[in-house]
């Protein structure tokens, strides 16, 4: 059968009321056994971990076999896990996740996910959007192995089953992460709602695991949050898919900044300052402050001042891209607030970035400054200069980073960390050696 060929990150509709997820390398002398495993997510009943088999779920020796039409509606994703008790999966040649219509037999996708030292890994996941099912390649892993994917997802591992006919289904227990806050802060997490507390809670963990992974688990860093508010990203916000993306950063926030808060910045023609974002303000700072620039070619034309809640005239934001303005001001902002720790941006667009040597002229000037520029790309727009800033020669130090997915609703936290944490520590690391950092 023949399967289309995925890339990391790419995703393909399924259309198969079954499939059949198998496992394939190359065996040969000092090749680790590989197993597999199945993590069934969904908002209700938390994380189940199978490895023989669950409703819908039948885990076979070299790979899984997944009804969708048996699935309880509960479950909205399920990662199909490779997983070794020996060396790294990095030690296995050739392995690849080949995805099949379980009746049919017909190939669906295949993908080569190139594992490190990770002794388990998602090769990939089938996950609901809009009522049908999808299938993502994902290739992340831990290299402390299963017990590693418990901490980033919030369980507690199931003994070893005795006989191969019993589901190894597990409750989830919440878990503190190895570096994780857990005891600070906890006046202001019990001003939210359960739900939105309870995801906070498997986030945090979740950036201290990604924390932990590089080495980073003591960083401290001021978080500065930069939201893309012209014309183009008025679905992103209608959708609500902006709106989650500030409470995972408010994760990101709780645990790197001291003061576990979060300044902000919105921006389009004209950049402007936000509110700080507060643990305990968060579901009314999504309301008031997550808003999509408008356009004032007919009617009022006199900007308002911030109303007394912070709100801005989001026709003074206007609905243009112009990044290097709201770059300059955050600049300014660092320069005249100076602090011990490093600070760290968090800049969201969906593209469309056309003024190149502005930008790149206020990033290079940058270099100097106690500031990592983490650009996150969100869709498939022109994001110009952002994206060859890594490879641009005559910097000290790489100050900035970038990244593009094409729907971030469907990147799962634990990924979402780890790229979105990747770069920020081993520029910490060169600052100092350059003194650009104490």
């Amino acid at each position: 059968m023949t399967e289309t060929p995925l890339a990391k990150g790419a995703n393909l509709p399924i259309d198969a009321a079954a499939v059949r997820a198998a496992l394939s390398w190359r065996a040969g002398p000092g090749v680790p056994a590989v197993g597999t495993a199945a993590l069934l997510l969904g908002p209700d009943d938390g994380p189940r971990l199978v490895r023989t088999h669950a409703p819908g779920v039948l885990v076979r020796p070299d790979g899984i076999d997944v009804d969708l039409a048996a699935l309880a509606p509960a479950v909205q994703r399920v990662l199909l896990l490779a997983v070794t008790d020996e060396a790294g999966l990095g030690a296995v040649p050739g392995l690849s996740l080949l995805l099949g219509d379980a009746r049919t037999g017909a190939g669906l996708a295949r993908f080569d996910p190139e594992p490190g030292a990770e002794r388990a890994l998602v090769c990939g996941e089938l996950y609901r959007r809009d009522g049908r099912w999808k299938f993502r390649a994902v290739g992340q892993g831990w290299t402390d192995g299963l017990a590693g994917l418990a901490v980033a997802h919030g369980f507690t591992l199931p003994e070893p089953e005795p006989e191969p006919e019993m589901p190894s289904v597990q409750v989830p227990v919440p878990l503190p992460g190895p570096e994780s806050t857990v005891g600070q802060g906890e006046e202001e997490e019990r001003a939210l709602p359960v739900d939105m507390r309870k995801r906070l809670s498997l986030r945090k963990q979740q950036v201290a695991v990604s924390l932990r992974k590089h080495g980073a688990q003591h960083l401290v860093a001021r978080v500065v949050l930069v939201l893309d508010a012209s014309g183009s990203m008025a679905g992103l916000y209608r959708r609500g898919v902006v709106a989650d993306v500030v409470e995972r950063m408010a994760a990101v926030a709780a645990q790197l900044d001291e003061d576990r808060t979060m300044q902000a910045w919105t921006f389009a023609t004209r950049p402007a300052r936000l509110p700080d974002l507060r643990l305990s303000e968060l579901p009314g700072w999504l309301a008031l402050h997550v808003r999509v620039g408008e356009l004032a070619l007919f009617g009022r034309r006199k900007v308002r001042p911030p109303l007394p809640d912070g709100r801005v005239d989001m026709k003074a934001v206007g609905v243009q891209n112009e990044e290097q303005r709201v770059i300059a001001q955050v600049r300014d902002h660092v320069r005249e607030n100076p602090t011990a720790e490093p600070t760290l941006v968090l800049f969201f667009s969906d593209g469309g970035v056309y003024r190149n040597s502005e930008i790149e002229q206020q990033l290079r000037a940058a270099v100097e400054e106690p500031v990592f520029w983490q650009f996150v790309g969100l869709g498939h727009g022109d994001y110009g200069v952002l994206e060859r800033f890594d490879t641009l020669p005559g910097r000290r130090v790489d100050n900035v980073g970038f990244f593009a997915v094409d729907d971030i609703s469907t990147l799962p936290d634990p990924e979402l960390y780890d790229r979105l944490l990747s770069e920020f520590p081993q520029w910490v690391a060169a600052a100092r050696r350059e003194g650009i950092l104490r």
